[in-house]
C-alpha cells in the first residue's frame, strides 16, 4: 500500500463553535487547489497510485470539539489527521516564532524579527508534536510532503526516527541570502539546515532561493553541492526549483462565467470613462501597499491630466491582525488613503477606492478583467499568485501587469512591466506607460505570459515535484556505502582473470597512498611501484593514473612506468612513452586573480598553502587548525563562487582542498574520452574524493565495470574499501593473477 501524507500548518478545514453549534468551513487556498488538482482527476482517480492520502495539520479547535465535528466533515478524497497543540505552544510556534521571526527575516525585514529563545522552544516543540502524530501512522515506504516555513525542522526529526520514508519539503516563501539568514542565533540556523536536509528533495520557487539555501548549507555545515545534489549523512539530497502556479483553466474560463460577466459590467459602468488600476493583497508589510500608494500619488502629481480620469481600486485582505506589526500597517494605510482622498480628490472623484475585506471569486475575476492595469509591487514575495491570476483571467488579452522584480513571479512573467518597488518615480512612469500602451502590445505581452502559465500550471507543479522526488529516491539507491566483501572480491578476481582487454583507472592521493601533510612527500614506495609495473606490463592491461596532481610530479614519480597518465583532473594527458597533450585551450588569465584571493586566506589561516598547476590552482588546508580551517574555507569558497559566476570555471571542494579549474575539465570527461577509443571486457576504477565521483558515473552500467570508493562515505561507486592499503592489496592480487597466467602459459 502506497500512502501520501500532506503536511501543512493548518488542515484545509476549520471547525468553530458558535453558541454550542459547530460550524465546519473548508479552505480553497492555493495549496489545497494545487494538491487536489494533482491527486484527483475528473473521474476522482488518484495520481501516482497512492492508495490513501492523509492531510496533516492543526484543526484550529480542541480534540473534543474535533471529535464532535468529525462526522460532519467531508474530506473530499483526504483522510484528515489532526495535530493538537496547546494554545500556549501554538502561540509561541506560530505567532511569535514563525510569523514574528522567520517571516520577517526571510522577507528581508530583519529589524522586525523578535528573537526569543522561549518562542523557539515552542517552535521545536510544535514540530515534535507533528512528528509524533505522523509516526503513529506512517510506515516504511510512505511518502511525506511537508510544506512551508512553520515546519522546517520536521523532515530531520522524521528521518532520525523513520529513515526509510520518502520525504519532500517545499518552501512557499523566499529563502534569504546567507547574510540575512545568519542573523538568527547559531543553533537555530543549524537546526533549520539540518531539518531541511532530512528531506530527500527540497523545493524552492526560484533558482535564487535555492542558491541561497545551498550557500547557507555550505557556510554553516561545510557542505558542497554537485549540480544541486548535496551529500549529507551518506544520502543524496536534491535541491530544486518548482515555481508554484495556479489553476490556469479555472481563471481563464471564468472570464465567460455569467456571474463574472455581470459583475464586470457593473464595475465598467461604475468606473465609466476612467482608467482603473487594481491590486489585491493580504495585509502584510512585505506586500508594499504603503509604498504603492505613495507611487500612485507621485503618478498623479507627475500627470495632473489624469485627475478625475483614473481610479485606484485597492483590496486589502485581513491577515494576522493579532500581530502588532500588522495592526500598525493597517492604521498607516487607512490614514494615508484618507489623506490622499481628502487632499487630491474632490466631491466627484476619489483617487483611491479601498476595501478591507475579502472579495468573492466572481468579483475578484471581474475586477481582474475590468481593470486596465494590475499594480502588484511587493517589497519581497516568494512567488505572488495574484499576478498569475490576473494574467490567466485576461481571456480578452487586454490589460497591463506592473510587477515588482522582488516577486518570484517576475522570473517567469518577464513580459510584465517590471519595477523596483522602492522606486516611486519608476513605478509612476510604468503606470503611465501601461495606461497608454497600445492594445496590440498588450495582447502580445499577455499571450506570452499566458503560454508560460498554461504550460506550467498548478497540476504540473505538483506532478513535477513528485516526479523529481521519485527520481532522487532512485538515484539514492545507487549512492550508498557497500564495503567489498569476500564474495564481491572473488567476483572481481574471476572477471579480471577471464578478461582479454582490461582497463584499470587509479586515482593517486588518498587512493594509492595516504594523504600527506606535505604533498611533495607522498611519493610512491618501491612496493607500490613494483605492483603498478607488474600490472602495466601485462599486455591485456591498460593502466591509467587519473589524478588531480600536476603533470611534472606525476611524470617524476611514475613516468618511467608503462602507464598512461591523466593530470589535473583531465586537463593534461600522456600516453605510454608519449608527450603531454593539453586538453584545455581557454584563457588562463583568471589564475592570477584567483591566486591573489587565495593568498589572502594563506595569510589568514596558518599552515594552509597554495598549489599551482598549469590549468588549475588549489588552496590546501589539511594542516590548518580544524576550526579555523572550517571558517576560512567557507569564506574562501563563498568569495571564489562570487568571482567565478561570470567565468568559465568550476569550483571543487575536495578532501581539505578548494580547487578552481576550467569548466568541462573533470575526471568523468577524461574517462569518457578513454572509453570512446576502445572496447574493454573488464573495467575497474579506484578513487577516494568527490572529484572521483565523476569518474565513477562515467563508467558503463555493466557487470564487468567496477568502481571502488576508498573510505566509509556513501558514493556512486559499487563498492567501498576502508584504506589505500586495501587498494594496494587488491592490486597486488591482480598482479599475482598475472604471474599465474604466465606460469599456466609456460606449462602449456
Amino acid at each position: 500500500m502506497r500512502r501520501l501524507f500532506i503536511v501543512s500548518n493548518r488542515l484545509p478545514v476549520n471547525v468553530t463553535e458558535i453558541n454550542k453549534e459547530l460550524e465546519v468551513n473548508t479552505s480553497n487556498g492555493g495549496l489545497v487547489t494545487a494538491i487536489s488538482s494533482y491527486l484527483f482527476e475528473n473521474d476522482n482517480s488518484k495520481r501516482d497510485d497512492f492508495n490513501e492520502v492523509y492531510w496533516v495539520g492543526v484543526p484550529g479547535c480542541s480534540a473534543a470539539t474535533w471529535a464532535r465535528a468529525e462526522p460532519q466533515i467531508e474530506a473530499e478524497g483526504y483522510k484528515y489527521l489532526p495535530v493538537f497543540i496547546s494554545r500556549k505552544v501554538y502561540d509561541g510556534y506560530y505567532n511569535r516564532l514563525s510569523n514574528s521571526v522567520i517571516w520577517p527575516l526571510f522577507h528581508y525585514f530583519p529589524s522586525f524579527a523578535e528573537f526569543d529563545g522561549n518562542y523557539y522552544d515552542s517552535y521545536i516543540e510544535a514540530n515534535r508534536i507533528f512528528m509524533e502524530t505522523l509516526l503513529a501512522q506512517v510506515h516504511p515506504g510512505d511518502t511525506i510532503w511537508i510544506h512551508d516555513y512553520h515546519l522546517m525542522p520536521l523532515a530531520g526529526m522524521l528521518r532520525k526516527e523513520c529513515p526509510s520514508v520518502n520525504i519532500g519539503f517545499f518552501l512557499h516563501i523566499p529563502f534569504p541570502s546567507f547574510e540575512i539568514f545568519r542573523i538568527m542565533p547559531k543553533r537555530w540556523q543549524e537546526d533549520i539546515i539540518h531539518g531541511l536536509l532530512g528531506a530527500d528533495i527540497i523545493g524552492f520557487h526560484t533558482i535564487d532561493y535555492a542558491a541561497h539555501f545551498l550557500k547557507s548549507a555550505q557556510m554553516i555545515l561545510g557542505l558542497d553541492d554537485d549540480m544541486h545534489l548535496v551529500r549529507y549523512q551518506d544520502r543524496l539530497v536534491k535541491v530544486d526549483v518548482f515555481p508554484i502556479s495556479i489553476d490556469y483553466n479555472k481563471f481563464h474560463e471564468a472570464y465567460d462565467n455569467p456571474g463574472v460577466a455581470s459583475a464586470r459590467l457593473r464595475f465598467q459602468k461604475q468606473f465609466e470613462n476612467k482608467k482603473v488600476i487594481f491590486s489585491a493583497d493580504r495585509l502584510d508589510y512585505t506586500k508594499g501597499v504603503f509604498s504603492r500608494l505613495k507611487a500612485y500619488e507621485h503618478f498623479l502629481e507627475m500627470n495632473p491630466d489624469y485627475n478625475e480620469r483614473v481610479v485606484f481600486v485597492l483590496i486589502v485582505v485581513p491577515s494576522r491582525d493579532n500581530i502588532s506589526r500588522y495592526a500598525e500597517r493597517k492604521k498607516m494605510i487607512d490614514e494615508y488613503i484618507g489623506d490622499i482622498n481628502s487632499r487630491v480628490g474632490n466631491i466627484n472623484w476619489q483617487p483611491v477606492i479601498y476595501q478591507y475585506a475579502n472579495l468573492d471569486f466572481a468579483d475578484l475575476v471581474a475586477m481582474y478583467t475590468a481593470c486596465h492595469l494590475a499594480l502588484i509591487t511587493p517589497l519581497r514575495d516568494g512567488m505572488n499568485l495574484v499576478s498569475k491570476e490576473f494574467v490567466a483571467s485576461r481571456k480578452d488579452q487586454q490589460g497591463v501587469l506592473v510587477l515588482s522584480e522582488m516577486a518570484g513571479a517576475a522570473k517567469e512573467l518577464t513580459d510584465a512591466l517590471i519595477i523596483n518597488p522602492n522606486d516611486h518615480e519608476d513605478i509612476a512612469c510604468k503606470i503611465k506607460q501601461g495606461l497608454e500602451m497600445r492594445p496590440e502590445e498588450q495582447a502580445k505581452r499577455l499571450q506570452t505570459m499566458q503560454r508560460r502559465i498554461a504550460l506550467y500550471d498548478v497540476r504540473t507543479w505538483a506532478e513535477d515535484f513528485m516526479k523529481q522526488l521519485r527520481a532522487i529516491k532512485t538515484k539514492q539507491t545507487k549512492y550508498e556505502v557497500n564495503f567489498l566483501d569476500h564474495i564481491g572480491r572473488i567476483d572481481i578476481m574471476d572477471t579480471y582473470s577471464s578478461a582479454g582487454n582490461r582497463l584499470i583507472l587509479l586515482d593517486y592521493d588518498g587512493t594509492l597512498v595516504p594523504f600527506s601533510s606535505i604533498p611533495s612527500e607522498a611519493s610512491p614506495g618501491a612496493d607500490l611501484v613494483d605492483i603498478i609495473k607488474d600490472l602495466s606490463t601485462d599486455p591485456h592491461n591498460e593502466v591509467y593514473i587519473v589524478s588531480g596532481r600536476d603533470s611534472g610530479t606525476l611524470e617524476q614519480w611514475l613516468g618511467h612506468l608503462q602507464v598512461n597518465i591523466v593530470a589535473e583532473h583531465g586537463a593534461k594527458f600522456r600516453k605510454v612513452g608519449g608527450k603531454w597533450a593539453d586538453q584545455v585551450t581557454s584563457d588562463q588569465t583568471w589564475k592570477g586573480q584567483v591566486e591573489e584571493i587565495m593568498n589572502d586566506y594563506v595569510q589568514r589561516c596558518a599552515n594552509s598553502f597554495i598549489e599551482k598547476k598549469d590549468y588549475s590552482i588549489a588552496w590546501h588546508f589539511r594542516n590548518a587548525n580544524t576550526q579555523q580551517a572550517k571558517l576560512r574555507s567557507a569564506e574562501l569558497y563563498s568569495e571564489l563562487l562570487d568571482y567565478s559566476k561570470h567565468q568559465d570555471l568550476n569550483m571543487i571542494l575536495g578532501n581539505k582542498v578548494i580547487e578552481v579549474r576550467n569548466q568541462g575539465v573533470d575526471k568523468g570527461s577524461a574517462v569518457k574520452k578513454i572509453l570512446s577509443k576502445k572496447e574493454y571486457d573488464f573495467i575497474i576504477a579506484f578513487g577516494d574524493d568527490t572529484t572521483d565521483e565523476d569518474m565513477f558515473r562515467a563508467l558503463p552500467d555493466s557487470p564487468y565495470a567496477y568502481s571502488v570508493k576508498v573510505g566509509d562515505q556513501a558514493s556512486f561507486a559499487r563498492f567501498n574499501l576502508h584504506t589505500p592499503y586495501m587498494v594496494v592489496s587488491m592490486l597486488e592480487q591482480f598482479s599475482n593473477c598475472v604471474g599465474k597466467r604466465v606460469i599456466e602459459m609456460e606449462t602449456n
